[in-house]
């Protein structure tokens, strides 16, 4: 007890640093961006400061940012020319996400891990994640599944390192496992959305992706911000039916499932800082209310001591060139 305890003691210089419980590396962050098919420049996203959309003819730029400062994997967005109800446009050999996949390959090969999302959103004329019965407006999950599938054989055909299925459909990570397999891609790992909740934070996304819905929202097939139970058993679903590495979306809202899920599963885990985060830190910062790079900074942080070990953030430029300041500070 005090005085003989003094937990100031070890709070002082470098012996602080030296007691650090967590730290974190520029290999936990991986970069997401979009890629716009019709986009003939890169364009600012208007709800997300310092966010683009990528033209095709740029995707390598994009990805080259990134892996010149070191980060070690990114997280392709595609954005189509044409959406209709099955969302067609996802699965083809030379659409958006494809051809972007291809080329950023051939540039860096396995240098740069390359991520896609797998989900029909962003193709799909209503907005929704999957078929949806035109009677009743409801997604029909068990006809969805077939098509992610596709997505996932086309994705990993072009060259995708990891697919990543955010859907949240039900029996969705069998269903890419399987058609996986049978194509020829045992090696491809899942990164499955495992506990995705139907939040609120992911309203600039629909700016940047171009993926709002027509009716309704996504409220019956993401989950309940009130659960927690719920995503250990979503989770321990996925692992049983092939997930190789699990996600929680959004990302400081939800670190207590983030510890819940490591101390439960003890499997390779990412987070995703999700746009309305991204957006209030900047926005805070640019009224001068909060340091834009210490927030970021501590936000990551807080996610990596919750048991995150991949982050996935629109600030992981800024914050890798942060990180590497402070690196080669200490040298």
């Amino acid at each position: 007890m005090f005085p003989q305890i003094r937990m100031r003691r070890l709070r002082y210089g470098k012996l602080k640093e030296m007691v650090r419980e967590n730290t974190l590396h520029v290999s936990d962050l991986i970069y997401p961006f979009f890629v716009d098919e019709t986009a003939e420049q890169k364009t600012e996203v208007s709800s997300m400061p310092g966010v683009f959309r990528w033209p095709l003819s740029q995707a390598v730029d994009a990805a080259r940012e990134a892996y010149d400062l070191g980060i070690p994997a990114v997280l392709i967005f595609g954005i189509p020319k044409k959406k209709d109800s099955e969302g067609s446009s996802s699965y083809g050999e030379k659409d958006v996400v494809q051809e972007a996949v291809r080329a950023i390959k051939a540039e860096f090969g396995k240098d740069l891990i390359v991520i896609t999302d797998l989900c029909m959103c962003e193709y799909t004329d209503h907005g929704h994640c999957g078929i949806v019965d035109e009677k009743t407006h409801d997604v029909v999950n068990d006809l969805t599944l077939p098509i992610l599938g596709k997505i996932a054989v086309s994705h990993a055909k072009a060259g995708a390192d990891i697919v990543a299925p955010s859907g949240m459909m039900d029996g969705m990570i069998e269903a890419i496992r399987t058609a996986l397999d049978e194509n020829g891609f045992v090696n491809t790992p899942i990164m499955s959305y495992s506990s995705k909740y139907a939040s609120v934070f992911y309203g600039p996304f629909r700016d940047a992706a171009d993926s709002g819905f027509c009716f309704g929202d996504r409220s019956e097939y993401q989950m309940d911000p009130a659960n927690g139970d719920e995503a250990i058993l979503e989770t321990e679903l996925d692992v049983l039916e092939g997930a190789d590495i699990l996600m929680v979306k959004p990302g400081m809202p939800y670190l207590d499932i983030v510890y819940r899920i490591k101390q439960e599963f003890k499997m390779p885990l990412a987070i995703y800082q999700v746009s309305g985060e991204y957006a209030m830190i900047k926005a805070a910062a640019e009224k001068g209310w909060l340091d834009e790079k210490k927030s970021f900074y501590e936000a990551c942080l807080s996610m990596k001591r919750a048991g995150a070990d991949m982050i996935i953030t629109y600030y992981a430029k800024e914050l890798a060139k942060i990180l590497n300041a402070r690196q080669n500070k200490s040298k």
